[in-house]
């Protein structure tokens, strides 16, 4: 199958799983989400990962994970507790801030310099989440036009997200780092069996009872489970096709399909505004990317 349709499969199985356990879970805690959304979504992708050849991992792979596993656990716990209590339109869209801070802190900490196409990127990012939260400016005029960017500090769900973006931007340089030692088609759906171990692990000692997954109904379950490891598969597949920038920007429309799924499930309203408004996003972490 081509990347292109890859990345979208990617990106619809990503917002599928998001409704899902909104829809589904909305009566669960953050851990017993992250169990369902690491931890089984671990266990159905390990019959996969027990084909691969793996080879020589050395002490600093494993140093990698032991950095960003534990932030991977915290974020996830955020963006299930963010999608979970708030409107989809209003969080997952934030996503999109993860490369825009990897800019940044690029920009701050190591003196890179931002690209023309990069600076366009994030004034988009920017405009996209401004558009999202309109409403607050109640009329144009210089006073009310930074209301609707004081009103992703002032939403819990869009703090939460926000968090989750500045996890998933150092989580990804990590990644990114441990990746060279392995190949990218088998890295993703390793990562992600270690990683939904590690939860099982983290949440049966801090929580146990949040293990007690089962009372959802196993077709919820294995719904919102399935399409994040169906996700994992896809986006790999996609990598060994394509440069990732390329694959990487056409996944961020999963945050078109969020917005969608919150007007058809959830009855969020101005679905226009928020489509635009993650269309703005979309584009800004395309010109980011490429």
């Amino acid at each position: 199958m081509h990347w292109l349709a890859l990345s979208l499969i990617c990106a619809f199985c990503l917002a599928t799983s998001d409704a899902a356990a909104k829809h589904w879970l909305r009566d669960a805690g953050a851990r017993e989400m992250a169990v369902v959304r690491l931890g089984l979504s671990g266990l159905l992708l390990t019959p996969w990962v027990l084909t691969f050849d793996l080879p020589a991992l050395p002490p600093p792979f494993w140093g990698w994970l032991a950095l960003i596993m534990p932030l991977e656990i915290v974020a996830m716990l955020m963006y299930m507790k963010a999608i979970r209590d708030h409107p989809l339109a209003l969080t997952v869209p934030y996503l999109a801030f993860t490369p825009v801070l990897v800019v940044v802190t690029g920009w701050l900490v190591l003196d890179e310099t931002v690209s023309g196409p990069g600076l366009l990127g994030i004034l988009l990012v920017v405009s996209g989440s401004w558009l999202l939260n309109f409403e607050q400016a109640q009329r144009l005029g210089l006073r009310t036009l930074t209301a609707p960017l004081k009103a992703i500090v002032a939403n819990p769900g869009s703090r939460l997200m926000l968090a989750t973006a500045a996890i998933y931007s150092v989580t990804s340089v990590g990644g990114k780092a441990a990746m060279q030692w392995m190949p990218p088609e088998q890295f993703g759906a390793f990562y992600f069996v270690v990683l939904g171990a590690l939860t099982l692990l983290f949440v049966g000692i801090s929580h146990p009872s949040s293990l007690r997954i089962g009372r959802h109904g196993i077709w919820p379950l294995l719904i919102v489970a399935g399409f994040m490891a169906l996700m994992v598969v896809t986006h790999f597949m996609a990598l060994a096709q394509v440069e990732a920038a390329y694959m990487i920007a056409v996944k961020r429309s999963s945050l078109l399909f969020g917005v969608l799924y919150g007007a058809m499930l959830f009855g969020e309203r101005h679905l226009g505004r928020h489509l635009l408004a993650g269309s703005l996003m979309v584009a800004g972490v395309a010109a980011i990317s490429l």
